[in-house]
């Protein structure tokens, strides 16, 4: 008799939470609540059990949006921080795993249902290759599966990609990075691709250009002004986040030769809808001199987040630990 699983998808905006009363069961009583409600992650998770009153559950895996080494977690888009040996204590588990999101979300591209993902340009992914996966939310994950010679199923991979160097392509650009350097110092490619990187090029591009624009504070307005209200500025800034986006997302599929395919996950892609699939990111994905050609053939693929699909990765992690014990 298995007992019920906890999951939890943890970003620095909202947790996703849901249970399995069995291994490989269907999730049940998937809730999504504001990270701001609460004061910690354990009284969010006591808040959700209380809501669905689910027999009390032994053993859990949650996936968040931040490095995972040690048992002290500060999450670098919030401001939760917890022991994980606490939480487990308190919340009565025989068992945690806790892994960085986009290592959870990476376990679970194998098992995708077709209906949640868009093909965004390229042709035929090639079985057992390397597979890339980013996405920009509140901040930008970063991580993919690798399939090492004789291994049966993807080797999640768990670092820190949102976080290198941002290269800047055009002139344009090259003065929006160098106002971004002159606020933050260094300039990460999660300082563009998140959802205050939108805000501050919608900013940086009204500095440059010195337009009025609009006083904005969230991304929901400028993709609102950009695809709703049509406004130039707006537009703008929008497509140099997709041409970011895509210089990124090229330079991950070299580097782990994803000839598997690239998936983008995140909130803020899924919500550009159809704009996306003719803005510069496939162009950019593209633009790599020489392996241009190398990169046509990969395809790239929009994963909608309403499927929940990194608590079925939570889950899978749940089972690869069980499948390893004696």
């Amino acid at each position: 008799m298995h007992p019920s699983r906890l999951l939890a998808d943890i970003g620095g905006t909202n947790i996703r939470l849901a249970w399995q009363a069995t291994p490989h069961g269907p999730l049940n009583d998937i809730r999504v609540q504001p990270c701001d409600d609460y004061p910690s992650l354990t009284a969010a998770v006591t808040a959700y059990l209380a809501q669905v009153q689910v027999p009390e559950p032994r053993e859990a895996a949650f996936g968040i949006a931040n490095p995972v080494v040690g048992d002290e977690v500060r999450m670098t888009n919030h401001s939760w921080s917890f022991s994980q040996r606490a939480v487990q204590e308190a919340l009565g588990l025989q068992r945690l795993i806790v892994i960085n999101d986009f290592t959870a979300l990476a376990l679970a591209l194998p098992q995708l249902k077709p209906e949640l993902l868009r093909q965004v340009g390229g042709s035929q992914a090639v079985p057992g290759a390397a597979i890339a996966l980013l996405g920009p939310g509140t901040g930008l994950g970063v991580s993919g599966l690798v399939f090492p010679y004789g291994a049966g199923q993807g080797v999640p991979l768990a670092g820190e990609g949102g976080h290198v160097s941002l290269a800047a392509e055009t002139a344009q650009e090259f003065d929006v990075v160098s106002l971004l350097k002159e606020r933050y110092g260094h300039v990460s490619a999660e300082r563009a691709l998140s959802g205050a990187g939108l805000v501050d090029l919608y900013h940086a591009l009204r500095k440059l250009g010195q337009q009025a624009g609009k006083e904005v504070t969230e991304p929901a307005q400028v993709t609102a002004l950009a695809l709703e209200q049509h406004e130039p500025l707006a537009l703008e800034a929008l497509d140099m986040f997709c041409g970011f986006l895509g210089s990124v997302a090229g330079n991950l599929a070299l580097t782990l030769g994803a000839k598997g395919g690239v998936y983008l996950g995140g909130g803020i892609v899924p919500r550009l809808g159809p704009w996306f699939d003719q803005s510069s990111f496939r162009k950019r994905f593209e633009a790599k001199g020489r392996f241009k050609d190398y990169l046509a053939s990969i395809p790239c693929w929009v994963i909608d987040p309403d499927g929940a699909p990194a608590l079925y990765g939570t889950a899978r992690a749940l089972d690869m630990a069980d499948a390893d014990s004696p």
